[in-house]
């Protein structure tokens, strides 16, 4: 067998197109668009590479058009769950023990077939069943989903080329092997991105997976799974399952076998996991390695030194593109005084600009929501807004369902800096407005720490740079990722590794090599060239 010190392809981060009039990928994709939705796609179950089907299945429906059909997916039984684990545990060894640079180039060729042949799909897929514009769709479910594979893959090899020093005496080398066991990757509905990374990225390390994609999100998890399955990816690595979240966790989370969970999702629901595997954790054959990425409740913070027309773009890119679904979006907002006249002006001028409607009209910017129960939490707290004596809607507040799940991006107005909307995560078009006293800055800055139980993203817009540095300490525990004069949204695999503490996760960091280094279980081997053949030492001899 041919051996070297195999290098990879230099990791780019993918060009995001921009799907203009008359350029050729808006065309494929509108296309990819009206085909796919007009036709009915079976998802079944992927376990030990095969595709698999149960008694029981449930409607795929756009969230922006929830009458129509577009898929059924099939949900898993207690032998599916048992299934799965079991054909991740017979592929292990193979796996684990075939050449890094044979695993690595199955995810590049992935890579490669998202950006080629798939691109169209997986964004329209992204675009049907998440609702999101074509631009959202190809920053995530295109572009950062290449640049996960690409980058990590690049990881990988900086991993293994991490050694200890030796010398003349011994040889000391380090393994990076695979955790014991299996893996389980519960990942969420709005990034089609994370759902792709979290279990490539444990796979990559030699590990074998179990996953459990978030149930609105199963459209475009079709498409990675048959991206994998043209890279080469063996059969029984990657094993999906959908259906009754409790049933597949309870069951995964049971097994001697369970070695890691890699999760994003809401901060209830990971509390709950770390909860059962604390209560589990004498069956266990190896303490597992436990990685979240949860909630956020995300602020903008804005100084009398900041210019009002960026304040409000970044509002209105960071609170509302895809209508305030992601983990980052801006919720909560703190505007100076002096700045406030500006900032509104422009911010209702962007906001009468906007259309909303369906994905397949390239000129909506706001779509609807995921689905009824997301679109009547978020209802309920508008509702709320109108009725409170320390809130009001200055802009939007209306919202329908008789179509798709369709809410108005929203302003509040509080004169409470803890008024419920800007304390409790809503994941919607909701931004919730607090204007301060110029004067009050440092106080603000308290009140920005103290207000929320997350600390994923945060920014601050000023152009006095005492200031900045100021806000940048004051909130250093506020924000995983902290913006200086951006919105608090957009991290860049490579760039910008992503991800907070608190109630906002483990901060593992996402698009860095901090997260794959959960994913393995270091060995030292010290290699000793000539061994002693006496116990003494030279402080043991006798005085002369």
């Amino acid at each position: 067998m041919s051996t070297g010190f195999f290098k990879v392809p230099k990791a780019k981060n993918e060009i995001v197109k921009s799907y203009r009039p008359g350029s050729p990928e808006r065309k494929e994709v509108i296309e990819t668009y009206q085909k796919m939705i007009s036709s009915v796609t079976e998802v079944p179950m992927y376990i030990n590479g095969k595709d698999v089907k149960s008694k029981s299945k449930k409607n795929i429906n756009p969230p922006h058009d929830h009458k129509t059909l577009v898929g059924e997916y099939y949900l898993a039984e207690p032998e599916h769950i048992d299934a799965a684990i079991d054909s991740a545990l017979a592929a292990k060894e193979n796996w684990e023990n075939m050449s890094w640079e044979n695993r690595s180039a199955i995810f590049l060729k992935a890579a490669e077939l998202i950006a080629g042949p798939y691109r169209s799909k997986i964004n329209a897929a992204t675009m049907i069943g998440q609702s999101k514009t074509v631009h959202q769709a190809e920053i995530d479910s295109a572009c950062e989903l290449i640049d996960f594979l690409r980058f990590n893959v690049e990881y990988v090899t900086q991993i293994y080329s991490n050694q200890p020093e030796s010398d003349s005496d011994a040889w000391n080398r380090v393994e990076y092997r695979p955790l014991e066991g299996f893996v389980y990757a519960v990942t969420p509905f709005n990034f089609t991105a994370i759902a792709g990374n979290l279990p490539t990225c444990m796979a990559m390390l030699g590990n074998v997976v179990l996953w459990k994609p978030s149930s609105t999100q199963i459209y475009s998890a079709k498409i990675i799974i048959d991206v994998l399955k043209e890279a080469g990816l063996p059969d029984g690595v990657i094993n999906a399952v959908y259906g009754n979240a409790a049933l597949i966790t309870d069951k995964a989370l049971s097994r001697k076998e369970f070695s890691g969970l890699h999760f994003t999702g809401s901060t209830s629901v990971f509390n709950s996991f770390w909860k059962t595997i604390g209560e589990n954790i004498s069956n266990y054959n190896t303490y597992p390695k436990i990685v979240g990425e949860t909630g956020g409740k995300d602020f903008i913070l804005a100084h009398k030194s900041a210019n009002p027309k960026q304040v409000s773009t970044a509002i209105t890119r960071g609170a509302f593109e895809f209508q305030g679904q992601k983990c980052s979006a801006a919720s909560r907002g703190y505007i100076s005084n002096s700045l406030w006249s500006e900032v509104k002006k422009y911010l209702e001028d962007d906001l009468k600009s906007i259309s909303m409607g369906s994905p397949e009209n390239l000129e909506n910017f706001v779509t609807s929501v995921i689905d009824e129960k997301s679109f009547d939490k978020i209802s309920s707290y508008i509702e709320n807004a109108k009725s409170s004596k320390d809130a009001e809607i200055i802009i939007g507040g209306n919202y329908d369902k008789s179509k798709g799940y369709f809410i108005e991006p929203t302003v509040i107005l509080t004169k409470d800096p803890n008024y419920v909307t800007m304390r409790e995560e809503i994941f919607g078009p909701v931004m919730t407005i607090y204007v301060f006293a110029d004067s009050k800055f440092d106080e603000i800055l308290s009140i920005v720490d103290k207000t929320s139980e997350y600390a994923l993203t945060g920014a601050i817009l000023a152009n006095d740079r005492y200031v900045v540095e100021k806000a940048t300490n004051a909130l250093k525990n506020s924000a995983g990722n902290f913006y200086i004069n951006d919105k608090p949204t957009g991290a860049v695999v490579g760039k910008q590794p992503f991800g907070g503490a608190r109630g906002s996760g483990t901060n593992d960091k996402a698009g860095s090599m901090l997260n794959l280094l959960r994913w393995v279980s270091p060995r030292l081997i010290k290699e000793t060239f000539v061994t002693p053949t006496d116990y003494r030492y030279p402080f043991l001899d006798k005085e002369k």
